[in-house]
């Protein structure tokens, strides 16, 4: 059974930043591609990044500020935040295909 599990949200404040973790179980991590997507409240899914085994690609709205890692050997996704905004508060997913987790909320403010 395919499982993604988030974790590492929490509030901070403008300029902070947080590292959010995607547990993964029941394939092999590092046989797929795995994003990052994210919900703003009242808005539809957003996507944020994506890595494979040869390439990382980002949102324009996140370039410079996240980055994307994966620890095959943990079968963890990251994504490291940076320089945080409030207009990325939102509940992050990670997804593999069409399968995502709960989700971890994300919340940016002074």
């Amino acid at each position: 059974e395919v499982q993604l599990v988030e974790s590492g949200g929490g509030l901070v404040q403008p300029g902070g930043s947080l590292r959010l973790s995607c547990a993964a179980s029941g394939f092999i991590f590092s046989n797929y591609g795995m994003s990052w997507v994210r919900q703003a409240p009242g808005k539809g899914l957003e996507w944020v990044s994506f890595i494979n085994s040869s390439t990382t690609t980002y949102a324009d709205s996140v370039k410079g500020r996240f980055t994307i890692s994966g620890d095959n050997a943990k079968n963890t996704l990251y994504l490291q935040m940076n320089s945080l905004k409030p207009e990325d508060t939102a509940v992050y997913y990670c997804v593999k295909g069409a399968m995502r987790g709960q989700g971890t909320q994300v919340t940016v403010s002074s």
